[in-house]
């Protein structure tokens, strides 16, 4: 098991990073969806290390060990991730991001361009903005309720979301499908069992250890102006997405596949939010040949 580390921000924040896998292997910097923190996903860290990457992860801000930083954007993860591989000495990277990770996937790939190598966005939301879709379309009322209050405010959304934390922050691997129920069509519920039910429940219970402040803050950025435009990104992206998913609609992952120009699409019928990710292998994999062939 990796230990955790923590370095102070040029803003003085403290953010916390988990450094894992092969040592002098290709740096994979993996973004952790909503809401998450950095972790050590035994699937995630056994592709990653079978493949000789070493992977880096980091809890966003208000997230478990890292300090808040209120109206914080998407595009300010790049500078996160900076200072993280800064900290480790690593110049070139691939990185990914799962759900809420994608977006911020997709920041270090618009804004670091010279040093991220290549991108993958697994099931990610588009911006809120984003023409032609209805950003809120699909989705299950569960999440249909969260962004409601996110576009109500700062507030209502903190209150929203104190609610559901509560219970988050006591799930176990046993209880996760049923508090989830709506959000998980067959496909997922069966993706959801055993060793990933129990390190989900684990890593939502640690997020939830600072209270919900990097859960609000994710969700305004999502919901605001993300600091950068899709159709700018020049870094190779895969966009990988399921038809079956009931948190991120097809929709949006159709819509980054038309507006990346670089973007390599990879888009499922019969795949959900949960059942995309048990790909990780030939997600990263096919990552490595994206930023081998850029």
């Amino acid at each position: 098991m990796a230990d955790f580390e923590q370095l102070t921000t040029a803003d003085g924040r403290t953010l916390e990073y988990l450094d894992s896998g092969a040592g002098s292997g290709r740096p994979l910097l993996f973004h952790v969806g909503t809401p998450n923190c950095a972790t050590e996903f035994s699937f995630i860290s056994h592709a990653a290390a079978e493949l000789g990457l070493r992977l880096i992860g980091y809890s966003r801000p208000g997230y478990a060990g890292s300090g808040e930083q209120r109206g914080r954007r998407v595009a300010d993860a790049a500078t996160d991730a900076l200072s993280v591989l800064d900290a480790l000495g690593i110049e070139q990277f691939l990185t990914a991001g799962w759900s809420g990770g994608g977006p911020h996937a997709l920041a270090c790939a618009a804004l670091l361009p010279q040093r991220c190598q290549a991108a993958a966005v697994i099931a990610g939301v588009a911006p809120y903005d984003a023409a032609g879709i209805d950003f809120l379309a699909g989705m299950d009322q569960a999440n249909l309720g969260e962004f409601g209050a996110a576009l109500t405010g700062p507030a209502e959304l903190t209150a929203f979301l104190e609610v559901a934390g509560a219970e988050l922050s006591q799930v176990t691997g046993e209880s996760v499908v049923a508090a989830m129920a709506g959000l998980l069509p067959p496909v997922d519920q069966q993706a959801m069992t055993g060793t990933f039910a129990e390190e989900m429940a684990a890593t939502f219970r640690r997020a939830m250890s600072a209270g919900v402040a990097g859960w609000r803050d994710d969700d305004l950025a999502f919901v605001t102006d993300w600091g950068f435009r899709c159709s700018e990104i020049t870094v190779p992206v895969a966009i990988w997405q399921g038809a079956q998913d009931r948190m991120v609609p097809f929709a949006h992952g159709q819509w980054l596949a038309g507006e990346i120009p670089s973007a390599q699409p990879h888009l499922f019928g019969d795949e959900g939010h949960v059942s995309l990710i048990a790909q990780v292998s030939t997600i990263f994999a096919d990552l490595i040949e994206l930023a081998d062939g850029r």
